[in-house]
Parts: C-alpha cells; sequence; structure tokens
C-alpha cells in the first residue's frame, strides 16, 4: 500500500457516494466516545480497523494522546467508522466491538488494530475477530451471531450513509478537531498538541 491514507470503499455495506459538506462536529446517534463530553476541545477520527495508517496511529501515538488530553479530560474523542477494505472484515470488527458493550468497545478496537498484521499474514480474519471479541469477553458463538445480525448490520449502514452524507472523509483516519478538519493520514503526537492548543484558544 503506497501513499498516506487508505480510500474509503464500503461496497461490501452498500453503494455509499462520498460527499462534500462541512466537517460533522454535532453527536451522531451511535457515536462512540471516551473522556469528558464537556471538554472545550473535541476530537473526531473517522478511521477504520481495517487501515494499517489507523492501526499504527493507535499503536504509536493514542496511548500517549489518551494518557495526556483524554484521561485528565481535556478533551473529548470521538471514534466514527468507516469501514475500508476488506469491508467485510472492518464491519465485523465495528459490530464485535459494538455486541462487546459501551464499556468494552475501545478494547476490542484496540484488538481488532492489533491483530491486523496477524490475519493480514495469516489469510485468516474471522480467527483475529474471535480473538478481538474474546479481549471483550464475547465467546466465539457470540461473536459469529453478532456479525451476522442484520439489525446491526443495519444499523451499522445507517451510521456510515450519515457520516459518508454529511460529513467530508476522503480517507483514513481523518482528523477533525473541533469541526475542523485539520488533517487526513496519521498524526503524530506534536501535531495533536499544536492543533489542541490552537482550538483551546478559541
Amino acid at each position: 500500500m503506497t501513499g498516506p491514507t487508505r480510500r474509503i470503499a464500503v461496497a461490501a455495506l452498500g453503494a455509499l457516494a462520498l460527499a462534500g459538506g462541512p466537517a460533522l462536529a454535532a453527536p451522531l446517534d451511535g457515536d462512540m466516545s471516551l473522556g469528558d463530553p464537556k471538554a472545550k476541545v473535541q476530537v473526531i477520527e473517522y478511521a477504520s480497523v481495517t487501515c494499517t495508517h489507523c492501526a499504527a496511529f493507535n499503536r504509536d501515538v493514542f496511548p500517549a494522546f489518551r494518557k495526556k488530553y483524554i484521561d485528565t479530560g481535556k478533551v473529548h474523542y470521538v471514534l466514527r467508522e468507516v469501514p475500508t477494505p476488506p469491508a467485510q472484515v472492518a464491519a465485523a470488527g465495528f459490530l464485535t466491538a459494538r455486541c462487546a458493550g459501551k464499556d468494552k468497545y475501545f478494547t476490542v478496537v484496540d484488538a481488532m488494530f492489533r491483530e491486523l498484521p496477524v490475519w493480514i499474514e495469516s489469510g485468516d480474519a474471522l480467527a483475529s475477530v474471535v480473538r478481538a471479541g474474546a479481549a471483550g469477553g464475547l465467546s466465539e458463538a457470540q461473536v459469529k451471531a453478532c456479525i451476522v445480525d442484520q439489525k446491526g448490520l443495519d444499523a451499522m449502514h445507517a451510521r456510515v450513509s450519515k457520516v459518508l452524507e454529511e460529513g467530508k472523509v476522503e480517507g483514513t483516519p481523518t482528523f477533525v478537531i473541533n469541526g475542523k478538519t485539520v488533517k487526513v493520514g496519521e498524526m503524530t503526537l506534536a501535531e495533536l498538541d499544536a492543533a489542541i492548543a490552537q482550538a483551546s484558544k478559541r
């Protein structure tokens, strides 16, 4: 894979056209978040659990970002799901995370990111999704039921449609801070420091 981002593809979830329009800042139904919703700074990351750049950010930057800003109440962080190829795997990962419940959602997402190189090498994505689900307390049977649940699939389709219809997402990851798109591609902690400092002044 080349280039700073992966192009969005959601063919497995239906033909959803990318649209222009303003970056999203208002809450959306189904948003998954960490930190104080009343924080002065809101950071939205549009990401996919099958995006290698998102996985690298999760591994290399997110732990320090969370400790410095989210856990201290300075930033309200929102993850918005934008499945990228293979979209079936991304959808399965996100569905499993939601089936684990709000308290375990980010645990499963983190596990999916960590499993990415494993299933790419092995070709066994289902095994990785099952292991990620186990990190959130789900059995293999629960994971397999979750990823084919039509109600969950329909809800994901609606969420992704909303993001693509009302947001401006050209690739993953995309970072939006206080309603302004600041970068498409991985952000370093230094870049986040600068962007958050600027947003805090407003």
